[in-house]
C-alpha cells in the first residue's frame, strides 16, 4: 500500500499560449494555464459561478508537444502531480503551486480527441509496459495507440 499519492486532475480551456523554453542543461519545458468553472446555486436559489486557474508545467517531449499542438481557448484534461515551488524576491516570500504534467489528453481535437503522455502511466489508457521517454499519441476511450517512433514524417 502507498504511503502516500499525489495527484491533479484538471478539465478547461488554455488561457493562453503555451511557452516553450530550454532549461541551461537543454531539457525542454512548456507551461501554461488551465482555466476551470465551477457553477453552483446559493442558499437564496441565485446562480454563482467561480472560475480557478491552473499553472500547468510539461517536461521533455510532452512539453515540446503541448507547445506544438496546444493553443489559447483548446480544452484539454491534464493530470499530473501538484509542486509548489518556492523563492524569495526583494526580500518577499512568495510561491506558486503548478501541475506537473503526466499526461494531456484534447478534448476539442478537429476529427477527434486524442492526447500525449510523458514520463510514467498515468491512467487514461496509457499502459504500464511503457518506457518513462516514450510519447504516446491515443484517442480519448483508448481504441487506437500510435507510437511518434512509427510516424513518417
Amino acid at each position: 500500500m502507498a504511503k502516500s499519492f499525489n495527484q491533479a486532475i484538471v478539465m478547461g480551456n488554455l488561457t493562453r499560449d503555451p511557452e516553450l523554453r530550454t532549461t541551461p542543461s537543454g531539457q525542454q519545458v512548456a507551461s501554461f494555464a488551465v482555466a476551470t468553472n465551477r457553477t453552483w446555486m446559493d442558499t437564496s436559489g441565485e446562480r454563482k459561478e467561480a472560475v480557478e486557474y491552473h499553472e500547468i508545467v510539461a517536461w521533455g517531449k510532452l512539453g515540446e508537444l503541448a507547445a506544438q499542438y496546444l493553443g489559447k481557448g483548446r480544452k484539454v484534461m491534464v493530470v499530473g502531480r501538484l509542486q509548489t515551488q518556492s523563492w524569495e524576491k526583494d526580500g518577499v516570500k512568495r510561491s506558486r503551486t503548478e501541475i506537473v504534467a503526466t499526461d494531456i489528453n484534447f478534448l476539442d481535437a478537429p476529427g477527434g480527441a486524442g492526447g500525449f503522455t510523458g514520463g510514467a502511466p498515468a491512467g487514461g489508457g496509457a499502459t504500464s509496459s511503457k518506457k518513462s521517454d516514450d510519447v504516446v499519441i491515443r484517442d480519448l476511450d483508448g481504441d487506437q495507440t500510435i507510437n511518434l517512433d512509427d510516424i513518417p514524417f
